[in-house]
């Protein structure tokens, strides 16, 4: 892993940013927006919280039988994906709400599904958001066990089957979280040496700790004392509510950067991506701008993954009015907007990139 801190340098479009974020403040300024959520993203937290807890309280103190634990299970994973993409997300990017404290409040829904705040944040926020499809630095694409989803990946024989089996590791995305965030603690510490992160500090040490002990309380021990699960019935409702929200989170963010058209740059010897940042996100991150008004709604605007890429401190209930304001500036400077069209476009899309990745060197 290299300890160069990566730098974007390209003064051909270097206006284009400045020139964008003029016309997206002007469609505010005109309708007199907050670019924070406002009542419209509460009344839709508490949707989705209420998609989890219901069922979370249903399964504690009801009477059902296996197949309608499982139902309600399924359900539950509907609303942990919801609250992900819908509550946890836009909080963890301060675009929730304009004050910190409710932001930080519906960003520590996060706990309530394994993940740990401050990782996440790191990991997303900083990591994936600055150095979008970069390799070793950018984990969304880095360092899969048996998937290759970057070219910079060594080429594994296993690798040309990936298209049939990486839906159903995507499944397991939530339930990684149990491990995962303590596995990252090396990749931050490397990455300190050359301050991209800060390494975790002893205090954050034991707080990524807590909230795992947390997790297993909330998610294991309360249900178990509580009702009358056994504990076969109590894990297969733990695996049918994590692959649900696992598989829907991984292949909508899957759909944002693995898909054809999305580059993956490469730094040079001196560390720099000859490319101006804001056009870097452009070019690494793909929309499936959807029709289906409702599919939009649950996975929190991320068909406009471009918009959010740009503007993560924008609410993503503004991204469908920004959007064609993004294509318009990108489209004046010359910047290909990579639309896929539909959310089954992107899918196919990703599946070809899964395939050419498993059989070819770059």
């Amino acid at each position: 892993m290299s300890n160069k801190r990566i730098k974007f340098v390209n003064k051909t479009k270097s206006d284009f940013f400045a020139t964008l974020r003029q016309n997206v403040d002007a469609h505010f300024e005109k309708n007199n927006l907050e670019k924070t959520g406002g009542i419209l993203i509460i009344i839709k937290a508490i949707f989705m919280l209420s998609l989890f807890f219901v069922p979370y309280f249903l399964v504690i103190f009801g009477n059902f039988n296996q197949l309608e634990l499982l139902f309600l299970a399924f359900i539950a994973g509907l609303g942990v994906a919801g609250v992900g993409m819908s509550v946890m997300h836009d909080a963890n990017h301060g675009s929730f709400s304009t004050k910190k404290w409710v932001n930080d409040l519906f960003g520590a829904s996060l706990y309530l599904f394994g993940g740990n705040v401050l990782n996440w944040k790191t990991q997303h926020n900083q990591l994936h958001h600055t150095y979008t499809n970069i390799h070793e630095i950018d984990e969304d694409i880095t360092g899969k066990v048996l998937l290759r989803l970057s070219y910079q990946e060594k080429l594994k024989p296993i690798h040309k089957f990936q298209f049939i089996y990486a839906f159903f590791l995507y499944s397991l995305m939530t339930i990684s979280f149990i491990w995962k965030d303590f596995k990252e603690l090396k990749l931050y510490k490397e990455l300190s040496k050359s301050g991209i992160v800060k390494a975790f500090t002893q205090k954050e040490l034991l707080h990524l700790y807590a909230s795992k002990v947390f997790y297993a309380v909330f998610i294991c021990a309360i249900p178990l004392i509580f009702s009358n699960l056994t504990f076969g019935e109590w894990f297969v409702g733990f695996m049918v509510m994590h692959c649900t929200a696992g598989l829907i989170l991984t292949v909508v963010f899957q759909l944002a950067h693995v898909v054809e058209g999305a580059t993956q740059p490469v730094a040079n010897e001196a560390g720099t991506i000859e490319t101006a940042w804001a056009v870097h996100q452009i070019e690494t991150t793909a929309n499936f701008i959807s029709k289906n008004y409702l599919l939009s709604w649950y996975i929190g605007g991320l068909d406009y993954q471009i918009e959010h890429h740009l503007f993560p401190n924008i609410s993503h209930i503004h991204y469908r009015a920004i959007a064609p304001i993004v294509r318009s500036t990108s489209e004046q400077y010359g910047i290909f907007y990579n639309d896929k069209g539909s959310f089954f476009n992107a899918v196919g899309s990703h599946i070809q990139m899964l395939k050419e990745m498993g059989r070819s060197e770059n």
